[in-house]
């Protein structure tokens, strides 16, 4: 055979008749040589390949695949090269049979080389329903290809038979996309095929699709509904459109989606009206149309807050604020008023609100009042001091305002009965700040309540009601130093000077520094004021050090000057004095130094005894002082006194000893006022001695840098 084989390559310059005449031998003695028959199949159609496709020679070289097909029927690749042949003589019915007949032929696993052939033949000519026979069989071999399938649809535009398609593909649980595309991207794709083609896809019903995307894909929820109204305005029905956008507004959860909603429904509304518009004639149907739907557009515009606010309570049904804020909206409508407050407090749950659940029950309450409806109006506060609310002030709340509506009404003693039932002790002892008692079990010791009953006494009730409502307050321990300041002063108003003195004391008591200041300090001025003829001058002073034995500096200041005005004007100047010198030690360093506490006891003690007698003060606080620029300062003040008093060497001291502090090159002032002193009162030899004392004092700060700067350099 292989001689053959050489035999008819030897021949290929001969003419054609005589090598097919060869090649007719060599198969009567081969006839299952494949290779004798690809290469006499390869030959017939090179020899036709210039010819026309109406060329009578084109119909031998089919007869010979058909009878090359006889022993090569399990052959793809005579199968192939049949199939491209007749592809190329345009024989559409009869190319078709031959693939079929090499599918029927060829096992299936041989089938993948045939159908990519197939498609492509099917594909490049316009014949569709043939096309979609055949994409439905190679769907049974090769599931994955159903996207080519899908494009195909779309451009032969066969939308329905693709939408059908897109069902079965999603619907299978196994199927892989061969472009990688995900089952969301796959119905995303075929949401906007069905949306968008109304009008040819009938067999498969759009909104039951949609509304189960929407329920599924949470995050698409207003493009879904929006697509799925857009459906319908393209189907033409516009008032099921419409619908649609009603439902979708009262649907969504989010804001994004209700935003998204609202923007295509008043686009819609505008579009239809624009439609209107611009047609040619409008009869007066037309302009009612017209005018009825320019209302509906701003009947739709006017319900956006409310619809917005719809949508934050979808979100969260216990937010009272949106609520209240729903309340608002209604205006003056007094059923939607009601209802909304009645869904509001049927909705919350007083576990998990957020906001102030107060608020809501005050506002109905209100709400009643304000429209006469005073019976309704106690019913509501009733019920909203029964709630489980968060904190024990927002009970408190609830309580104060429902008696202010009773003042509202002058009913006075209803509001004191009231507040009276609010403050009831517990039958057993409960502390306020136990989070797992009720807020009604710890009301008692509210003192925003309390402090309203005081108010409300104070207003309406007698000297005795006002004291024993006081006097319970500080019995619960819950009184603030201002209660006690605000006792002991409606005490003094009505002349009880000692029960308002035993207040203060019973404050006192009560409370730590620095808390109980203000009661000290209140006190003493109070006492003070009350025997300003110092007839109680030794109770005076008793309280006064009962005070200062365990004050902080902080609060000493006034306390010590009050007490040595005291001493001033009823006692004696030694203690006035002494009071002024515990004061300087007892205060803070920056109110004892910094020209306040010690100006004071030096001016005060000059005035009392003479200027003379401010020396050893001076002298103490310059050698008490470590801060060098106070002592400075002191000492410069010391040293003029001296002046003053005459007492030049005292006073060139003073400046001789400052001087050690004072570097010429930082405080040259200094050395300037003990020059200008020197030329008032001192000599040459003085001045000598004073620019001798300047230059040693400038080389031992000189040497002290230089000595620094060695050792920064070191480093």
């Amino acid at each position: 055979m292989e001689s053959q084989i050489q035999h008819l390559n030897a021949l290929k310059h001969e003419p054609n008749e005589t090598i097919n005449a060869c090649y007719e031998s060599a198969l009567k003695e081969f006839p299952r040589s494949y290779k004798l028959w690809f290469s006499y199949l390869q030959l017939r159609q090179d020899h036709v390949r210039t010819k026309s496709i109406m060329h009578s020679e084109f119909e031998n070289v089919n007869k010979v695949y058909e009878r090359a097909l006889v022993y090569m029927y399990k052959m793809p690749r005579i199968w192939l090269n049949y199939c491209e042949f007749l592809m190329d003589q345009c024989k559409i019915t009869r190319t078709r049979k031959v693939f079929d007949r090499s599918l029927r032929a060829l096992p299936i696993t041989q089938h993948k080389r045939i159908w990519p052939l197939y498609i492509k033949f099917v594909t490049q000519h316009h014949i569709p329903d043939t096309a979609m026979k055949v994409y439905k069989r190679y769907l049974k071999l090769l599931p994955e290809i159903a996207e080519d399938y899908m494009e195909y649809l779309k451009e032969t535009d066969r939308l329905d038979e693709c939408a059908q398609l897109y069902i079965e593909v999603l619907n299978r649980d196994n199927f892989v996309s061969k472009e990688g595309k995900s089952n969301h991207q796959l119905w995303n794709e075929f949401c906007e095929l069905i949306l968008k083609n109304p009008s040819k896809i009938k067999s498969i019903q759009v909104e039951p699709i949609i509304r189960q995307g929407i329920e599924k894909y949470k995050d698409q929820v207003g493009q879904l509904w929006t697509s799925l109204a857009n459906y319908y305005i393209r189907a033409g029905c516009f008032e099921k459109a419409r619908d649609i956008f009603e439902e979708a507004v009262d649907a969504v959860l989010t804001v994004r989606d209700f935003t998204q909603v609202f923007d295509a429904y008043a686009q819609a509304e505008e579009g239809a009206i624009m439609a209107k518009f611009n047609e040619e004639q409008l009869t007066e149907d037309d302009d009612l149309e017209l005018e009825i739907r320019l209302a509906r557009l701003e009947y739709l515009m006017d319900r956006r807050p409310l619809l917005l606010n719809g949508v934050l309570l979808r979100q969260n049904p216990h937010n009272v604020n949106e609520w209240l804020k729903r309340v608002k909206l209604y205006g003056e409508q007094y059923d939607k008023v009601i209802e909304t407050y009645t869904r509001a407090v049927q909705t919350i749950d007083p576990k998990i609100y957020t906001g102030k659940l107060h608020e809501l029950w005050i506002s109905l309450a209100q709400f009643y009042d304000n429209n006469g409806q005073l019976r309704e109006s106690r019913y509501i506060y009733d019920k909203g001091t029964k709630v489980t609310y968060r904190h024990v002030d927002d009970l408190a709340c609830v309580w104060c305002a429902w008696c202010e509506t009773e003042l509202k009404h002058e009913n006075y003693e209803e509001a004191i009965r009231l507040i009276e039932r609010a403050t009831v002790l517990p039958r057993h002892k409960v502390d306020y700040h136990d989070m797992n008692e009720t807020v009604q079990i710890r009301l008692h010791k509210n003192l925003k309540l309390w402090l309203f009953y005081v108010d409300l006494e104070e207003c309406y009730g007698t000297f005795r009601t006002v004291k024993d409502v006081y006097d319970r307050i500080i019995h619960l321990e819950i009184a603030t130093p201002q209660i006690i300041i605000n006792f002991a002063a409606y005490l003094e108003e009505n002349k009880y000077y000692e029960d308002a003195f035993r207040t203060y004391e019973k404050g006192i008591a009560l409370f730590k520094w620095p808390n109980v200041y203000d009661i000290w300090l209140t006190y003493l001025c109070k006492f003070v004021q009350r025997y300003s003829d110092g007839s109680k001058l030794e109770r005076a002073r008793d309280l006064f050090e009962q005070c200062l034995e365990h004050c902080q500096p902080k609060y000493a200041k006034n306390l010590y000057l009050l007490y040595a005005k005291l001493e001033e004007k009823h006692g004696l100047d030694r203690r006035a004095l002494k009071i002024y010198e515990r004061a300087t030690e007892a205060v803070e360093p920056k109110e004892k130094y910094e020209r306040y506490m010690l100006n004071i006891y030096i001016k005060r003690c000059g005035d009392m005894h003479g200027i003379t007698q401010t020396r050893e003060i001076y002298e103490k606080a310059i050698e008490s002082l470590t801060d060098e620029s106070l002592m400075r300062d002191m000492s410069l003040r010391c040293a003029e006194l001296e002046r003053k008093l005459g007492e030049i060497d005292r006073a060139r001291a003073l400046y001789s000893h400052c001087s050690q502090m004072c570097d010429p090159t930082v405080i040259p002032e200094f050395w300037q006022t003990w020059k200008v002193f020197e030329v008032e009162h001192g000599n040459e030899d003085t001045l000598k001695e004073m620019l001798r004392i300047k230059r040693s004092v400038q080389a031992r700060y000189n040497i002290q840098v230089n000595y620094m700067a060695q050792r920064i350099s070191s480093c």
